[in-house]
């Protein structure tokens, strides 16, 4: 397999009708992904486009329409600026002269094998490889770095770009909600969280840089998807057990038969006795931009996102009872926490989540909020989205989405070793025989 870069490039804003200076304080929103680093997407789209066109048609039209995009999310053309050894604070910040680096590549991959269900410190906030797989396909592939912003906002600004790549860069395609709403002063720290937090991070400062972890070499991955009816039929199952449960939606159904099934796979290939003192942790986040008061807009350009962690014992999970103990803990912790506003603005949640063994978490990334699907820069539709960043997990990361091919359904992506992905797709399978 080789690749062949067509070209690197960066891209900024317009010079004129956009912002020249902008610059974001972080919030204790921001400050907890620190550690995280680089969430990394890529979008696949079946296109017989010879390298010609790609060179002459396609490449200019994305960074035209590319640039009309960073005038809205300048900040995203900017970098994060830690000032470590002093009393400053730290912030996202955009001058004129930024700009998003965007490689431009040829490879001769499988494309159909991809697509298939298988001092101080600046970082820059976003970089873009365009992938072209000669009479195939392309691929849009990004890396955006969490401090910078949430999922809420990198998908508003994916969705931007293509719209104003599919219309020819008339602005007139975009919704207000596709417009950033930038007001820090929305986001109230009674308790001054935000310098404790980061009094405390910079003590023990994480390279921020956009370093490259390579995944074990033995992880594969997969993905499943759980069909409308089966969810339908598996929140009848729950509800007909604990009926007085209140918090019982398509995400808890999904995310708990997922780990209950990966408890159960590891147990399936190892000849290892089921510890009843061993914790387990479902880890994930809520967006609370609706729930602040006053709540913040939609298009709040940022993070405002809330740590949940539930647990149960392992000897638990892997029971008769194993996946209806799981709905009812996630969906008590979500409910719980979404409504207590004070244990927001204290940041008790994200104490509480640093102390947890992220080994023996399962974490989510994305959500079934995000239609990466309906992303169209006017070559149609995805035919797949693949969030590359949960290779690189400490613990086991799954992605989870809205199915392409129907409403309802709900697509879950993994990486795990060979084997413990073998065990894991017999026992996904096995459990929903049984509906």
């Amino acid at each position: 397999m080789t690749s062949l870069l067509i070209e690197q490039c960066q891209v900024a804003p317009p010079p004129h009708g956009g912002a020249t200076e902008l610059t974001l304080p972080l919030t204790y929103f921001d400050h907890i992904w620190f550690g995280c680093g680089y969430i990394r997407r890529i979008l696949f789209y079946k296109l017989p486009i010879s390298k010609l066109d790609f060179v002459q048609t396609i490449i200019p039209t994305l960074k035209h329409s590319l640039s009309l995009t960073l005038k809205h999310y300048a900040p995203l053309a900017g970098n994060i600026a830690c000032p470590l050894n002093s009393s400053g604070y730290p912030e996202l910040r955009y001058v004129t002269g930024d700009s998003v680096s965007v490689t431009f590549i040829e490879t001769d991959m499988d494309f159909n094998h991809l697509i298939g269900c298988t001092g101080g410190q600046t970082s820059p906030g976003l970089a873009i490889q365009v992938t072209l797989f000669p009479n195939l396909g392309i691929s849009v592939g990004f890396s955006n770095h969490h401090v910078a912003c949430d999922g809420n906002t990198i998908v508003k600004f994916i969705r931007t770009w293509s719209l104003l790549n599919k219309f020819g860069g008339d602005e007139q395609c975009l919704e207000n909600e596709f417009i950033p709403f930038y007001d820090r002063s929305v986001i109230k720290d009674p308790y001054e969280q935000g310098t404790i937090i980061w009094d405390e991070m910079k003590q023990n400062m994480p390279e921020i840089g956009d370093i490259i972890v390579t995944p074990p070499l033995d992880r594969v991955r997969g993905t499943f998807i759980i069909e409308r009816d089966n969810i339908v039929k598996l929140k009848n199952l729950i509800l007909s057990r604990r009926p007085n449960l209140s918090y019982v939606t398509s995400f808890t159904i999904t995310c708990a038969y997922i780990w209950t099934c990966l408890i159960k796979s590891k147990f399936a290939i190892e000849e290892e006795t089921i510890d009843e003192d061993v914790m387990e942790i479902f880890g994930c986040v809520a967006d609370y931009r609706s729930r602040l008061n006053p709540p913040l807009p939609q298009s709040y350009f940022g993070n405002c996102l809330v740590t949940i962690a539930s647990e149960a014992s392992r000897v638990d999970l892997v029971g008769k009872e194993g996946f209806i103990i799981a709905v009812e803990i996630i969906g008590e912790a979500i409910k719980n926490q979404m409504k207590d506003e004070e244990l927001i603005l204290n940041c008790s949640w994200y104490r509480e989540f640093c102390v947890v063994d992220m080994k023996r978490t399962l974490t989510i990334a994305g959500s079934p909020k995000f239609n990466l699907y309906d992303v169209d820069f006017g070559w149609g539709r995805p035919e797949k989205i693949e969030i590359i960043s949960i290779d690189n997990s400490s613990g086991i990361s799954m992605s989870i989405s809205k199915y392409k091919d129907s409403d309802g359904d709900l697509e879950v992506g993994l990486s795990l070793p060979k084997i413990r992905m073998s065990a894991f797709a017999a026992t996904f399978d096995h459990g929903l025989s049984f509906l």
